[in-house]
């Protein structure tokens, strides 16, 4: 196994190396409608990148298919407290985190039975909130330290579960494939969000968009990459995350590509997405400062 935590230090800068200090917990929902585009890939492998550079990471498994879980290693025998119970309010969320084979990173993992939290919360005053009030009163537990990152998976619809993450979210990141129905995708998925934004969280922001799944050799990949720059300007990640064999690979595995091949593109991209996530919430001085 990759040792990540010294493999991926030298590739970070001054700033990223620096030891951290407390910071406010930030929560990030990765959110996309439309199956397929790498939304959890992204969750997995960004989680991954941010421990790697130093930050206390929770990845929250809210998808009933629990790929999330599974792809960082968590085996479905081992889901004795998951989301599940967390949201139905049988178990506080710190029962939940789940360490990972990578230093820095736990997981809350998920189970079929959300599929039928949406019913259960039904009459529920709290409904729409129900993950936000759990967050307020998240403890760490004891031997890990305190969490500054919270990544949130999301299904890959816009129900109950979407809306919770949304309404808990500090902000939204949005996994997008180079592909031709991309931008009809997210103008949905913009419409939910600033509905959110008007009724139930008035501080949600997008963080950014990343663009995923591309392929340079595909004239297509390129267009809509220019399509969607042009539709949200810099709101979209400069990085961009290449097709890569060996990040199609690592779940089978049950690893981040990070630890299934550190060197690959695609891990190497998920590296740099990390540190443009870091600097864009201004927890790192720009490339000029830190130079």
């Amino acid at each position: 196994m990759t040792d990540l935590s010294t493999a991926a230090r030298p590739q970070a800068t001054p700033a990223q190396a620096a030891p951290v200090q407390a910071k406010p917990l930030r929560v990030l929902a990765l959110a996309n409608q439309k199956g397929g585009v790498g939304k959890t890939t992204t969750a997995i492998n960004l989680g991954t990148a941010l421990a790697a550079i130093g930050e206390q990471v929770l990845v929250i498994d809210l998808d009933p298919q629990g790929n999330a879980s599974t792809g960082l290693g968590i085996d479905r025998r081992r889901r004795k407290v998951s989301t599940y119970h967390v949201m139905a309010g049988e178990a506080p969320l710190a029962d939940a985190i789940t360490p990972t084979a990578v230093p820095r990173l736990s997981v809350a993992p998920s189970t079929m039975d959300l599929l039928g939290l949406e019913l259960e919360l039904a009459s529920a005053p709290d409904r729409a909130h129900r993950l936000r009030n759990i967050l307020r009163e998240l403890t760490t537990p004891e031997g890990i330290e305190p969490i500054t990152y919270v990544l949130i998976d999301c299904p890959p619809s816009l129900n109950l579960l979407t809306i919770n993450a949304l309404a808990a979210a500090d902000a939204v990141m949005v996994p997008l494939q180079c592909e031709f129905f991309a931008l009809e995708g997210l103008s949905q998925l913009l419409r939910t969000v600033e509905q959110v934004r008007g009724a139930l969280n008035p501080k949600l922001q997008i963080q950014g968009v990343v663009l995923t799944m591309y392929d340079p050799r595909n004239n297509l990949s390129t267009q809509v990459v220019a399509d969607v720059r042009g539709f949200m300007g810099d709101k979209v990640y400069e990085t961009m995350i290449p097709r890569n064999v060996r990040v199609s690979e690592a779940p089978s595995h049950g690893k981040p590509v990070l630890l299934y091949d550190l060197k690959c593109a695609g891990s190497q991209a998920y590296l740099r997405l990390a540190s443009e996530v870091i600097q864009r919430e201004g927890r790192a001085p720009p490339p000029a400062a830190a130079a």
